[in-house]
């Protein structure tokens, strides 16, 4: 009996944490939306995971939910009723409360206007100046085609030389703008997601600017393991080197 009980409350408290309450509300209008299936989803464990969902039938204007426990990047994707092999996504930096969207059907991505966190106004402010790196990144690839097309090894240099600038300069933008925004979210998340493979020292220093909130956060957590990993690996291959360098010098 006494077994039964426990097992009895085992269950309720199992079911109790499995129908947290929504916290996040997502009101959304995809204008010229007859019919299809809209789903809010999230990446976990690097596969995209669906949280809620809505089947559109003739109504634009609809409303997801999800209970999040810290802030995080998510996806709103709409599935068409078109035959078309690929459908739409779009991502947006989700916290507690409501997060309105507005778009359209024909410029899924393009039109959209999201109005929601903080850390949403910092990523839209942070994706514009990225934005110059990038239409800066394809003047160079076109630079560099013309260069090699001509057999111009001089200018082909010179263009490498360049390239190598901008890339400093768009890490060294990143860990700043993650520095600066230290009491939100977006920083860490920009350290993993935009300048993960830079020299560890500048990922630690981002992480060391942290607000502790942040630090405990999804993504300050995720961080932080991530610092754990690579000086792991870097402690590996120091090892390997100083075996390398030691064993050249016995039999030299």
């Amino acid at each position: 009996m006494k077994k039964l009980s426990l097992l009895l409350l085992i269950l309720i408290g199992v079911s109790a944490c499995s129908t947290k309450e929504s916290n996040l509300v997502v009101k959304t209008n995809i204008k010229g939306l007859k019919k299809g299936t809209v789903y809010l989803q999230k990446i976990e464990d690097t596969l995209l995971v669906n949280l809620d969902s809505v089947v559109i039938n003739g109504n634009s204007e609809f409303q997801l939910e999800t209970y999040i426990e810290s802030p995080q990047m998510m996806y709103l994707s709409l599935d068409k009723v078109d035959n078309s092999e690929f459908n739409d996504r779009l991502d947006f930096f989700a916290d507690k409360g409501e997060v309105i969207i507005t778009t359209s059907l024909e410029k899924f991505e393009e039109d959209a206007k999201i109005i929601g966190s903080r850390n949403q106004e910092k990523l839209i402010e942070y994706r514009k100046i990225q934005k110059r790196f990038n239409d800066r990144n394809l003047d160079l690839i076109k630079e560099s085609f013309e260069a090699e097309k001509d057999g111009d090894e001089e200018r082909l240099m010179e263009i490498d030389k360049k390239y190598e600038n901008l890339l400093k300069r768009r890490y060294l933008y990143t860990v700043n703008y993650a520095i600066n925004n230290k009491d939100l979210e977006i920083a860490p998340y920009l350290a993993l997601s935009e300048v993960f493979d830079a020299n560890i020292k500048y990922l630690d220093t981002i992480y060391t600017s942290l607000d502790k909130k942040v630090q405990k956060s999804l993504y300050g957590k995720e961080l932080e393991r991530f610092l754990k990993e690579r000086r792991e690996e870097e402690k590996v291959q120091r090892e390997l080197q100083e075996e390398n360098t030691k064993a050249q010098e016995d039999i030299s």
